[in-house]
């Protein structure tokens, strides 16, 4: 399949990051402490970059979309989509992130929401996640969008909880 980036949203302006967006998303970052105390890792320039450009083993990048969210040229969040990982009618998100300036306000939800919607109308089964255990900030969202944890996988620093949500 292929996704229609344009089509992900009808509130926001959604296009694909490159390079150049290091920087707007590296400030994005920055301000949400909460995120990278969980996982053990800080923001960096070079961790952005290479989120960028990472997908999984014999993933083809062509299916991996690290698309922002604008509204006015400001960013308000940021998604990593993988179309068809692990199954050809799944989705992934490897990495959401929202713009610390509109948290709290349904905003995050709203474009999970309209994610999800495009990829149920577009013959998508699943969209399946991974939550950094004891994070009570990303549990809470992820749960709240219906997403439900299905096992947990010990990694060399922490523990993964999968969650997926059902989208037929």
């Amino acid at each position: 399949m292929n996704i229609e980036i344009n089509q992900l949203s009808y509130k926001y302006e959604v296009r694909k990051m490159s390079e150049k967006d290091i920087p707007i998303i590296y400030e994005m970052c920055l301000n949400n402490q909460q995120y990278y105390k969980y996982c053990s890792k800080q923001p960096s320039v070079e961790l952005i970059r290479s989120d960028l450009e990472i997908t999984p083993p014999r993933f083809p990048f062509s299916q991996k979309y690290y698309i922002g969210f604008f509204c006015k040229d400001i960013l308000i969040a940021v998604l990593d989509l993988y179309d068809g990982f692990p199954e050809k009618d799944y989705a992934y998100i490897g990495f959401f992130m929202m713009n610390f300036k509109f948290q709290g306000q349904g905003i995050g939800s709203e474009i999970i929401s309209e994610v999800v919607e495009y990829l149920k109308k577009n013959d998508y089964r699943i969209v399946r996640l991974g939550i950094d255990k004891g994070n009570p900030q990303s549990t809470h969202f992820w749960k709240k969008n219906k997403f439900e944890v299905i096992k947990e996988v010990k990694q060399d620093v922490g523990t993964i909880l999968v969650a997926e949500r059902k989208v037929f």
